[in-house]
Order: structure tokens, then sequence, then C-alpha cells
């Protein structure tokens, strides 16, 4: 490789180093990183690679910070010989190591930040959605503190700018589900000591199966949104549409719209596509003492005019 390139990869290399807890080693303690990175700093990138390949985590408390620098360490020295696809390979394990690590300005090139991303993008997907299943597991076990921790985890993946905006609906149920698991590890209110005969606690009214609540029902969380994805009013629809619309629907215990209709009209042909896109619309259903009950929501559209 040219000196022009090295000068590209070498800053993030010592970064890395200096950054990095646990050194790993070969039998007889010998620094195979520190063995590597003279090597690579003298451009005998097959030496480093080789010596490389015998690195082996100093203990398995480490392992993952020791397997995290190995692979950085692997990639920078595939790049500098230009096996690129054997590069991503060890970014790649890097990335699926700690989804979240992708090198700084100060610690690397573009082009090693570039590759980095590229692999972020390409995976990302795929580890939020098993961080998901991790937690929603978690979270059917009724482990919620440990489902907490991962919903975060899952939610902080999506949030990622190399996402590019995927999985909104999971980040959805993520946020709805770590409402649920924090409500969940809420602690109980603690009761004053009675000073005499104390009136005792209202009962939680059970959920009547046949009742339709309402937000007017104090003791019923409401449901959450999953998708309520609303049709688009063509320039046609909005020279006519009213500034404001009412639609009702009732929510099922599954969270299905069961029930909808026009209160307020907003445009007869944007009413009919309005009436149409409800049986796609999906949410948490509302709650009342640990149960799902039906429910009866009033959503306002505003139609907002091109100025």
């Amino acid at each position: 490789m040219s000196s022009p390139a090295r000068r590209l990869i070498a800053p993030f290399l010592l970064a890395a180093s200096f950054a990095q807890s646990a050194l790993g080693q070969v039998p007889g303690g010998r620094d195979v990183v520190g063995a590597a990175r003279d090597l690579y700093a003298s451009a005998r990138y097959d030496e480093a690679l080789a010596v490389l390949n015998d690195l082996r985590p100093a203990d398995a408390a480490n392992a993952v910070s020791d397997r995290k620098s190995n692979e950085q360490y692997r990639s920078l020295c595939l790049l500098a010989l230009g096996r690129g696809t054997e590069a991503e390979s060890a970014i790649a394990a890097v990335v699926t190591a700690d989804p979240t690590y992708l090198p700084g300005e100060a610690e690397a090139s573009p082009r090693v930040r570039s590759a980095f991303s590229d692999v972020r993008r390409r995976l990302l997907p795929e580890i939020a959605s098993a961080r998901y299943g991790e937690a929603k597991a978690s979270f059917d076990r009724k482990d919620h503190a440990l489902a907490v921790q991962q919903f975060r985890q899952a939610i902080s993946l999506i949030d990622d700018p190399d996402m590019g905006g995927k999985l909104s609906d999971l980040r959805t149920l993520s946020a709805g589900f770590l409402d649920l698991a924090n409500a969940a590890l809420a602690p109980p209110p603690v009761a004053p000591k009675p000073q005499a005969a104390a009136p005792p606690a209202p009962a939680v009214p059970l959920p009547d199966p046949n009742r339709t609540y309402t937000m007017g029902d104090k003791d019923v969380s409401p449901p959450a949104i999953i998708r309520q994805d609303m049709p688009r009013l063509t320039p046609a629809m909005k020279a006519q549409a009213k500034e404001r619309g009412v639609i009702e629907i009732v929510i099922d215990e599954l969270g299905r719209v069961s029930f909808a209709a026009i209160r307020t009209s907003v445009q007869p042909m944007f009413d009919a596509e309005l009436l149409g896109a409800v049986r796609d619309w999906k949410y948490l259903p509302a709650m009342l003492g640990g149960k799902a009950v039906k429910y009866r929501k009033m959503i306002q559209i505003n139609v907002t005019r091109d100025q």
C-alpha cells in the first residue's frame, strides 16, 4: 500500500490500540496485539494478519472486548491489503459484538468510517429485530427489569442514523412495551399508618365485557398507537375540504378497529378513503385492572393548506 493510504488508516489503528481494555494473548503471555501493531507500522501487513490469527482472549470476561479489538485490527490489515470482502467480514464481527460502535473522525480515515457505515447499514435492521425479540421474550417471562434495558437498546439501534428510518413500526411497538414494562416495575404506593379505623381502599373495578370505555373513564389506560396511517388529501380533495373533521372509532381487546364512523366530514372522497384505511390501523389495547377492554376514541383530522 502507498504512504498516503497508510496515513489514512494508521490513526485509527493507533487509537484503537490505546483504547482497548484487555490485550489478547497467546500461551506464554506474549502481547500479540502489540506485535501486530509493530508489524503494521512497518507495512508488513501479511505478517501482522498472521499474528492476529493467533490472538486469543485473555479471559472469558474480556472475550467480547478482545474479539472486537482483534477484528478491528484485522479489518485494517485486510483493507491495507486490498482484500475488501474479507475486511467487511471482520467489520461485521465488530458490529455484531457491539452494534453501537462506529469509529469517530479523530480515530479513523473517511475510507475506514465509510466501510463501517456500509456494514452497519446492512446489519443493523437484523440486529435491532433480534434485540426486540429478546426484549419481548423477557417481557413475556415478566422479567420487566431486563425487558426495560433490552427495549431501550432496541429503540437506540432503530434511532441510529445508519438505520435510515427503517423499522418505524418496530420502534412504536418497542416504545409501547417499554412503557408497560416500566409501569410493571413501579413500586406500589405506601399506605399511611392508620391512626384509626381506616376506610377500606376502593376496589379496582372489574372490566365489563359489554361496555365500551372512553377517555372519561379515569381508571382506564387508553390505547397506544402502533399503526395509524392517514390517507393523502389530493389537491382536488383539498380544494373542497373543510379545515377539520372527526372520525369515531372503537378499538377492541386485540387492538383492532371494530367500528368506524365519520362524525364531521372533511371531504366526501377523503372520508371514504379514511374509512377504508382504518381497517389497517393497529393499537396496543386499552387496559383496565390488567385486562384489555374496548375503547371508543374520537380522532380529529386537521387540513393544512399550502400558502
